[in-house]
């Protein structure tokens, strides 16, 4: 088994995106082992955003969902206890909520 970016596996070229940063291996394996509960929502995309925060923090009661409007800034650290949940002008969730 080979370590790549500190993530063991046999095949790199399979899991390993080109475009991805160190950083952002590294924030995916930590939300994949330290984040308890559930850690995405690609089912509420296209849902009103209210409801979906209220459905994720039901769900995982771990998390604070935060309903932004898209192309809003944000801060860029990463959080067990914060889902961003993106929506357009007709407060429709645009992208997959996850932790964050």
């Amino acid at each position: 088994m080979k370590l790549f970016f500190g993530i063991p596996t046999r095949n790199p070229s399979v899991y390993i995106n080109p475009h991805h940063t160190l950083k952002q291996y590294h924030r995916r394996a930590k939300m994949a082992f330290i984040c308890e509960g559930k850690n995405s929502w690609p089912e509420l995309v296209g849902a009103d955003g209210d409801v979906a925060a209220a459905t994720i923090e039901c769900e995982n009661s771990n998390v604070n969902a935060i309903v932004v409007l898209e192309g809003t800034s944000v801060p860029l650290d990463f959080r067990c206890d914060r889902v961003w949940v993106w929506v357009n002008d007709e407060e429709e969730v645009v992208k997959e909520p996850k932790i964050g």
